[in-house]
Parts: structure tokens; sequence; C-alpha cells
């Protein structure tokens, strides 16, 4: 009997306990924001990934009345950005923003990193997204993907391809090509993507992958040739270029997307009143038209579908890495 009492007492005191913390997390989430929060972008100032995260900041400083500060925090291929907000303070005041090839690329090529791309953070939404071109140099004697695959497959290993560094979307981008053609191309890598569409403006290679942001200026202005676009549709900045599916590759589908996530163990009521204004920005006209300039996409999603999106690029790119050996020295 009287262990009886004991568990009924036990039972009650920790359900007391949850009880309270439940209260306490609602109260803490009710009196959020009280002060400035931070908004860590792990890139540098003035690129696509930080116009995104200065637009959004922007809006939700005005619709949460406190101050976002958003903190450049470049380096180690987004890894130093990443490693900081995984050890943040889950209390709603870090936030980040987030790319692909942070979350699904970088775990799989860095083995040293510490942070875990499922367990260190907590997805609010997709903010935005840029599909990739497959452009060719003035000299390389293509005007097409169908003539590309015919020509690269005619002589294994000629055709040559820059990237923005080894192991980035753009070079697993020419993975994924090679995969899916069956083609033998020459990777070469850079540090960044202004010199490798230098180089693909000098003709010193005949191809890069890259985004639309990057490449598109230059296929406007006839410097380069735009062979496809790996959107699902035609991008409105390239009216003129296929899309890798209607040149006859449909499995070429690749987008550079960035979204929002905070520490894991951030508030639940604090993600759903983030997820909320997110949504509700991404629907503005103007940040859809500022970011439409760019060729960008808004694409604010429910923290389950951002997840979703994170497990299979993570499986997705994984793969392409393992078939490439790609890896970070």
């Amino acid at each position: 009997m009287r262990s009886f009492r004991i568990f009924n007492f036990i039972s009650a005191s920790l359900a007391a306990v949850g009880l309270l913390v439940s209260v306490s997390t609602a109260s803490f989430a009710d009196t959020w924001p009280s002060r400035t929060i931070k908004f860590i972008v792990p890139f540098p100032a003035g690129g696509a990934a930080d116009t995104i995260a200065r637009i959004y900041a922007d809006k939700l400083s005005e619709a949460l009345k406190q101050s976002i500060v958003v903190e450049n925090k470049p380096g180690a291929g987004t890894a130093i950005a990443a490693e900081f907000v995984a050890k943040a303070d889950p209390d709603g005041y870090t936030l980040s923003l987030a790319s692909a090839g942070q979350l699904t690329i970088l775990p799989h090529i860095n083995r040293s990193i510490t942070y875990d791309p499922f367990k260190s953070f907590a997805p609010v939404s997709l903010l935005a997204s840029v599909p990739y071109v497959v452009a060719a140099s003035p000299d390389t004697p293509v005007s097409t993907l169908k003539e590309l695959i015919a020509a690269a497959k005619s002589e294994p290993g000629k055709f040559t391809y820059s990237s923005c560094g080894p192991g980035t979307l753009c070079h697993l981008s020419g993975e994924l090509f090679k995969n899916l053609t069956g083609t033998d191309l020459l990777h070469v890598p850079f540090k960044g993507s202004a010199p490798a569409i230098n180089a693909l403006l000098g003709s010193q290679v005949n191809l890069a992958f890259d985004t639309l942001t990057v490449l598109a200026p230059q296929i406007r202005d006839g410097k380069i040739k735009g062979l496809v676009v790996t959107s699902r549709e035609r991008s409105p900045q390239l009216p003129n270029v296929p899309t890798a599916a209607e040149a006859g590759l449909p499995g070429l589908v690749v987008d550079s997307w960035f979204g929002l996530v905070a520490p894991a163990a951030t508030p639940t009521a604090i993600l759903q009143r983030l997820n909320a204004e997110v949504i509700r920005i991404g629907n503005l006209p103007d940040v859809r038209e500022r970011l439409g300039a760019q060729g960008l996409s808004v694409t604010t999603t429910t923290p389950e579908a951002f997840t979703q999106t994170i497990h299979a690029d993570y499986e997705r790119w994984g793969k392409v890495v393992d078939s490439s050996g790609a890896k970070i020295n």
C-alpha cells in the first residue's frame, strides 16, 4: 500500500513538473522577442544568399517589432556559421540562413564538421531557391544539350567544366550530369563563381554549372551560350533557354535552395510564429519582385516540408558524392 502511494506521489510530481515546463515554455514564447535577434548568414555580404537573408530579416523585424541584426560568418564552406548556430542557446534569439550545400552536401565531404544536419537545427521554412544553368564558352562547338552529350561521348575527357570549388553544388551538378549521360568531363575547380565564370568567358574551359543568378546576365549579353536550365519550368530570366527535361535529360533538376533554421530545441511556439511570418512575407509582392529580379523564386514551406527536402537532398547528393569521390581535405 505504501509503495502504491509513493508511486502515485512520484507520478503526480512528474505531471506537475511537466505542466510547469509547458506553462513556462508557453509564457516564454508569449514574451518573445524582447531583445535583438541575431540572423547568421554563412556567406559574405553582397551575394544572393546575403540578399535573401536581409530581405527576410527586415520584414521579420517589422512583424516582430524587434531589431534583427544580420551577421555574416563565412568560412570553411559554411561550416563555421553552422557550428556557431548549433551551439547557440535555443531561445529564439539566434536564427540562421541555411543552404542546400551546408545541410545536404558538406556533411558527406567533410567528416570533421561538428554539427549534425538533422539533429543540430530546427527547420522553420524554405525561403528561396534558384535553378542552375549549364553554359558553354563562346568557342565550344556545341549549342544544345544534345550536341554536348554527343560530342562529350565521342571524345571522353576532352571537355572541361569549371566550378566554384570542389564539393560545391557547382561541382556536383557537373558530376550529376556525368552520371546521367555517361560522359566523362574534366573538372576544373576555382575559388568561387567569379573566377570560374571568367575562365568560361575566356574559353579556358568549355562548360560551367552555376546558378541562374550568376550566369543569366552573361547569357543574355551573348557572351556565353546557355544550353539548359535545371528547373522544372523555363525561367523568365532566360525564356529562350530550354529546361533539361525539354532537352531530353529530365533527371538534371538542380535547385540551390536557402532556408531559415534555428538551434535544435527552440520552443515550438516560436518556430510556429516564425513560420507563419515567413510564409506571409514570402507572399508580399515587393519581396517576390526583389528576389525575382535576381532569378530567385520564393519557396516558403511548412517546417515538415522543409525537413523532407533536407532528407531527400541529403540522400540524393550523398550518392553523387560517393560516385565522384569528392571530399575536402
